[in-house]
């Protein structure tokens, strides 16, 4: 898949120096999260370990800009068997539900250390790997995979055209209110790929941060 020329004009009026300033922001900002965050993730990695078979680092197909399928790294929050024995876990209505928005509000394949780590989105934290690698940035749309390109109909162009993110419009500002369903995810993603701006990306970082802040004090 490439981004068609006009798509990617459209979509990147952006002034061309806030793009290498982005990026530059990126790459050291997430350095500096990354050393000051090993050693707790090594730590996180043995406790999921203990808890659970399985690799406790994930990495997962998702498509990234002009898309290029990408590996995104992600703590394991499920039990090993989760995906490959999926109907043994949930309910013939969990699993409508998960077919739709490839989530649950209950999931019954979620570890005890997997729902902490999802409540507070400490499961995302190795994406700033990613996020150094140059597949991701760390404010964007959120990765999908090929499945729910889909979603996105005429428009699977234009959001591809920019650097899927650790955090975003939608992630910070509405998650679960938000759904494929509807439509009101897709386009919150847009709406996030045609507004870009230093304002728009500080206000959502600043939106991020308060939520896990409210989480983890809870």
């Amino acid at each position: 898949m490439a981004v068609r020329s006009a798509a990617r004009a459209a979509a990147c009026f952006k002034p061309k120096t806030y793009r290498y300033v982005k990026r530059a922001l990126d790459l050291g900002i997430s350095l500096l999260v990354a050393a000051v965050g090993a050693i707790p993730v090594a730590m996180t990695c043995i406790v999921i370990r203990l808890e659970s078979s399985g690799a406790p680092l994930l990495r997962l197909d998702r498509v990234g800009r002009d898309g290029a399928l990408f590996g995104m790294f992600k703590l394991r929050t499920m039990y090993e068997d989760a995906e490959e024995h999926i109907e043994s876990y949930l309910t013939p209505d969990q699993l409508a539900e998960w077919e739709a928005e490839h989530k649950l509000d209950d999931d019954p394949r979620i570890t005890k250390v997997g729902r902490f780590l999802r409540k507070t989105s400490l499961d995302e934290f190795p994406q700033f790997l990613n996020v150094i690698m140059g597949d991701m940035s760390i404010v964007g749309p959120r990765p999908v995979t090929v499945e729910e390109l889909e979603r996105y109909g005429d428009d699977v162009d234009t959001v591809l055209s920019v650097r899927p993110g650790v955090t975003g419009y939608w992630q910070a500002f509405a998650r679960n209110d938000a759904t494929w369903e509807s439509g009101e995810r897709q386009e919150m993603e847009m709406h996030y790929v045609l507004h870009i701006t230093p304002a728009f990306d500080a206000r959502i970082i600043l939106k991020t941060f308060g939520a896990i802040s409210g989480l983890t004090g809870k």
